[in-house]
């Protein structure tokens, strides 16, 4: 059995994501596959529908019931998710697990022990890890063939890559196993030169560490974990589920080549010089980590405008909550800048018009367009800073029968959290990956005004 463990000490790179997609695709190509969740944010099951209250018990209460003199098997906490795709949960209870193995001899071993008796039953297991440094990573990393780092293609997330090189070297002065180490670029928008230049860095620098797949940014991926479903279940012929095929079957026909200590000190020793050159992107005319899209020419019935530097901030995101799990459920293509042709008699293209058509925050030229899909939500508000976190004074209007909603606000420069409420369920926005943790133990969304 070969065991992958998604790894990033950096929240919001997509790791949740990578997680259910990848073990979702491995079971399309045949394989008996098993997904465990030790994030005890719990957001596999959030992201496959599997209903938190129907959860009584979790992969935690295997890991401790050795220690308990109460073994509880495996098979007793899974959750069927298709006919070759099973989920070990997660739950709040895994933040106690540090506490709660303290003192234990091999805690550091217990998920492996537990795959141990389980390999004969299962071709993968792929393991969604917290973002952090603890237990829970420990054992992730210990029970694993095979490490997949998901990096974002942008600036700051070779930090998170530079701790989590930091992490691996003390794995392998502990244990002498072999390990895989590949670094996957995710969230990749081929239209931004920052884009572009930290893939190029990434691929040269890391060289055959560099997975030769690239998972693009595709707004069906994010819709998909919004109905509770992966991508190759929501929509088969989507960009998205190309990207997870190849994936899998890339991960599928690695074979390891060599030891982990070897595969870290090549990271390590790369990374500087990848950082540097990051550094020298920005500081050669961005303000910001956020990219800027270069858009040539939009097409018009009878001319062409010229349009360049339009800022956007819609991109992936950790999975929303989903009331149940969707088999068919209503998809929206989102539209693109380019996907629209202007009527010869209108004259120029209206940018603050085609940006407030993308999912997420957008900012237009007087207002910030907030923009979500939930197709079967009776009630949308948003719930922030700058309304005083009343969310009864900013309400969505639902656009037509297509499951959109929609509202502008006019807000001055600077920092703003906010939070969408649906339902009366308050959520992270699923259409904007920056956030932060609050002191409720959940995400704000974080909307940068300039």
């Amino acid at each position: 059995m070969k065991t992958i463990a998604v790894v990033n000490q950096k929240g919001g790179c997509g790791k949740t994501t990578v997680s259910i997609n990848l073990a979702s695709a491995l079971a399309d190509a045949g394989h008996k596959v098993l997904l465990v969740d030790m994030d005890p944010q719990s957001h596999c099951a959030v992201g496959l529908a599997v209903p938190e209250e129907q959860i009584e018990q979790s992969i935690y209460d295997v890991l401790i019931s050795k220690s308990r003199n109460e073994p509880i098997r495996l098979s007793e906490i899974l959750w069927q998710i298709s006919d070759r795709l099973e989920l070990a949960p997660a739950s709040l209870d895994l933040s106690a697990f540090e506490q709660q193995m303290a003192g234990i001899p091999d805690r550091e071993s217990c998920l492996r022990n537990v795959l141990d008796d389980a390999q004969a039953h299962y071709d993968f297991t792929v393991i969604d890890c917290p973002p952090a440094v603890g237990l829970l990573t420990f054992n992730a990393l210990r029970s694993a063939t095979d490490v997949v780092v998901p990096v974002e293609t942008g600036y700051f997330a070779l930090h998170g890559l530079s701790k989590q090189l930091e992490t691996l070297s003390i794995l392998c002065k502990r244990c002498r196993q072999q390990v895989e180490v590949r670094v996957l670029a995710s969230m990749y928008d081929i239209r931004t030169k920052m884009a572009r230049e930290i893939l190029a860095e990434l691929r040269t620098h890391f060289s055959d560490r560099m997975l030769k797949t690239v998972v693009n940014f595709n707004t069906k991926i994010k819709e998909a974990a919004s109905f509770g479903q992966p991508i190759n279940e929501y929509d088969p012929a989507s960009k998205g589920q190309q990207d997870f095929q190849m994936l899998a079957e890339e991960l599928a026909g690695a074979s390891l080549k060599q030891e982990s200590k070897h595969i870290v000190d090549s990271l390590a020793d790369q990374l500087e010089a990848i950082s540097t050159t990051a550094t020298e992107l920005l500081q050669s005319g961005q303000k910001d980590a956020e990219p800027q899209i270069e858009i040539v020419s939009v097409p018009a019935a009878t001319e062409k405008v010229e349009v360049t530097e339009v800022v956007t901030r819609s991109s992936m995101s950790p999975p929303a909550a989903s009331p149940k799990r969707t088999p068919e459920a209503e998809k929206k293509q989102t539209p693109s800048l380019d996907s629209q042709n202007t009527d010869a008699k209108s004259g120029p293209l209206d940018i603050d018009a085609k940006l407030s058509q993308f999912y997420g925050a957008n900012q237009t030229t007087d207002s910030i367009v907030f923009v979500s899909l939930y197709p079967r939500a009776h009630d949308v508000k948003i719930a922030g800073d700058f309304n005083n976190w009343q969310p009864e004074k900013t309400p969505m209007e639902r656009v037509g029968n297509s499951g959109e909603w929609r509202t502008k606000v006019s807000l001055a420069n600077g920092r703003y959290r906010y939070r969408l409420v649906v339902d009366g369920q308050w959520q992270q926005d699923p259409y904007n990956d920056n956030m932060e943790l609050n002191p409720f133990g959940d995400y704000n969304s974080i909307l940068e005004v300039v």
